[in-house]
């Protein structure tokens, strides 16, 4: 098999393929003076199969249209089989028809990523579960919550609380719930803008206990920032919080630096900026392993269903 990386986060496909003990492919990337994206693969990858290690993370449109580029010229290079492996699939939050006149992005997606040439995806922690039926392709669709939940069961309190931070999350957080072996509250909230969330009141009990936010991505903290101060009002001891997406910009960093919040745990799906990484507040996890064993397993057509389970 190859292994190749985009530009969008190559550390982390540096990552996946060290855990492999492989070498990344050799893939020449780059950008016409008028922003035109420009792919050749280098080594002869006819009849082998091929993994393109891209998130769509910011600017999604720029690394989304590399990855298409990308799965095109391995296509018509006569690869045996294409995986798109996404650590993080952007578009995700639109994915339903809420208001009139709005698109389905992440069906949009889906129908780019298999004309492009994509045989498989390989995907982490999608924003709804549903997004996996858009493909007419398979989806091996990974979770973080076991290399996270991990790391909380040396952070909490045995007395602590699985919180969800609005009533989409809900599922997860009870997923969370049971790993963790605690009870689960939930905030409701409201949003008033795109950076903007009042939380009203909390469901369950909290007081004098650890609580830990989970949710799938954070782009602003301003859900989990609202969440934390309505659990502070009501009780709790301290809040931790636990994402596998972490796209927060220098200025929802300090944010998050000034709020309740512990600690913010997450993952490496994303590359994160400067201010994130030395912030003392957020603590990032390697999920490459994870990844890893998922393109070994697919590779020698092997079940990946274990990598589900805690042990």
């Amino acid at each position: 098999m190859f292994i190749f990386s985009g530009t969008a986060n190559p550390a982390f496909a540096e990552d996946v393929a060290s855990t492999l003990e492989v070498e990344l492919g050799d893939v020449r990337v780059e950008r016409f003076p008028d922003g035109e994206v420009f792919v050749k693969f280098i080594q002869n990858i006819r009849g082998r199969d091929v993994f393109i290690i891209q998130p769509t993370c910011a600017p999604p449109n720029e690394n989304l249209m590399e990855l298409l580029i990308m799965l095109d010229a391995a296509r018509r290079a006569s690869a045996r089989r294409i995986t798109a492996v996404l650590p993080f699939f952007g578009y995700a939050r639109q994915d339903r028809k809420d208001q009139p006149r709005v698109p389905i992005t992440a069906k949009l997606v889906a129908n780019l990523l298999t004309t492009a040439g994509a045989d498989r995806i390989l995907t982490m922690d999608l924003h709804a579960q549903q997004i996996q039926g858009f493909f007419d392709i398979p989806v091996d669709h990974l979770y973080a919550a076991p290399i996270l939940v991990k790391y909380l069961r040396r952070a909490l309190n045995k007395d602590a609380v699985v919180v969800a931070p609005d009533s989409g999350g809900v599922k997860m957080a009870h997923s969370y719930s049971s790993m963790l072996g605690t009870s689960l509250a939930i905030v409701a909230k409201q949003r008033t803008d795109a950076r903007k969330v009042t939380a009203s009141h909390v469901v369950g009990d909290v007081a004098g206990k650890d609580c830990v936010l989970v949710d799938d991505l954070t782009t602003t903290a301003g859900t989990l920032i609202a969440a934390a101060e309505k659990l502070i009002e009501s009780g709790a001891k301290r809040v931790f919080s636990a994402v596998t997406h972490c796209l927060l910009d220098e200025v929802s960093c300090r944010r998050l630096e000034n709020s309740p919040i512990t600690q913010l745990v997450t993952t490496n799906t994303v590359p994160c900026c400067d201010t994130v990484r030395s912030a003392g507040k957020v603590k990032i996890l390697s999920v490459a392993p994870l990844i890893a064993e998922a393109i070994l397993r697919i590779n020698e057509e092997r079940s990946i269903s274990s990598l589900f389970r805690l042990d």
